[in-house]
């Protein structure tokens, strides 16, 4: 993912195991939308329940990821 210092990221979504934060940043990605998994490097993955797996995308793309993330995944805001 692309960034700048003056870019702010946004979680469009937050799982409790890496495989489908890396799937639906994949997903992101091949529809145009920088996307990147945030928090899945923990050798402990139980941890995550407490500190999730996010995925994050450019600020300005945040509306248009969101169309794309299936509703039972999206954060709620």
């Amino acid at each position: 993912m692309e960034t700048t210092d003056t870019q702010k990221f946004k979680t469009v979504a937050k799982f409790s195991e890496r495989i489908p934060a890396e799937i639906l940043a994949g997903m992101l990605n091949d529809n145009g939308i920088p996307a990147g998994v945030f928090g899945a490097d923990s050798s402990y993955p139980c941890l995550n329940y407490a500190h999730p797996v996010e995925v994050k995308v450019n600020a300005d793309d945040f509306d248009r990821a969101l169309a794309l993330v299936p509703e039972e995944d999206r954060v709620q805001e």
